[in-house]
């Protein structure tokens, strides 16, 4: 959209929209170019982890309830970054499942979730390395880190689902830690809400073969569920409208 577009059709001034064109900006919900603003929906965009933690938090609760019933009590467990990923976590350390857990992320916010915990029962591996927008560690640090060491399952988020390519990422880095972390895992995870099938971005992190779940929920529509259970080997839909 023009900034000249968008003051006639609000009936504001110029100098109105670009103060909101810049905050919008800052915080990840669109672009700034001459004259304009576009959508962040392109290839290197990436929300701030604080604009992401309030988008689409009903079908979030949804998919982290159900990914808690693939933890078990003492497992060794991996969780990436994103906003999905954190949810998952929160649901995690309320439950009984995460008794005597070790958890490795390379999420400042999930490490910070169990630093807060009273509970001593549960252990945190923070892997180190360079920050990115979403609150992760990513890089060579992280990198060198994660393949040190070995956990039972990996609970992956996710920018965007590509039919039939497989799971992206905006920033490479990234893509490359997920790819280190799904490395040392026995089993891999994805845990990503419907919206994704519609976005793309710019790094492959993990194809359909190397994905052994994704679950999703049960907002995705009938042809990318037909479509992806092709792919993937086991999808599960979680239920987002209860009866009552």
């Amino acid at each position: 959209m023009r900034i000249t577009a968008l003051s006639k059709e609000l009936a504001v001034s110029a100098m109105t929209i670009r103060r909101d064109i810049a905050e919008l900006s800052d915080r990840g919900l669109l672009k700034r170019v001459h004259g304009g603003a576009v959508t962040t929906n392109t290839l290197l965009s990436e929300p701030l982890f604080s604009v992401k933690s309030q988008m689409d938090m009903g079908l979030k609760d949804a998919i982290a309830t159900k990914a808690v019933d693939y933890v078990q009590p003492g497992d060794v467990i991996a969780i990436g970054g994103g906003t999905t990923a954190y949810v998952f976590a929160q649901h995690l350390l309320e439950s009984r499942r995460a008794s005597g857990i070790t958890i490795l992320t390379n999420s400042i916010p999930v490490a910070e979730l169990v630093q807060a915990l009273e509970s001593k029962d549960i252990e945190v591996i923070v892997t180190g390395g360079v920050i990115t927008r979403s609150n992760s560690l990513v890089g060579p640090i992280a990198d060198k880190v994660v393949s040190s060491l070995r956990v039972n399952t990996v609970f992956l988020g996710t920018h965007s689902v590509s039919l039939p390519r497989g799971f992206l990422m905006p920033n490479s880095l990234e893509a490359a830690t997920d790819m280190a972390l799904m490395d040392i895992a026995d089993r891999t995870i994805i845990l990503t809400d419907h919206t994704k099938w519609t976005c793309t971005s710019l790094s492959l992190f993990a194809r359909f073969d190397q994905v052994d779940t994704v679950i999703t929920d049960d907002c995705l529509d009938a042809d990318s569920q037909l479509r992806t259970r092709e792919l993937v080997k086991n999808l599960v839909l979680a239920p987002t409208v209860t009866g009552e």
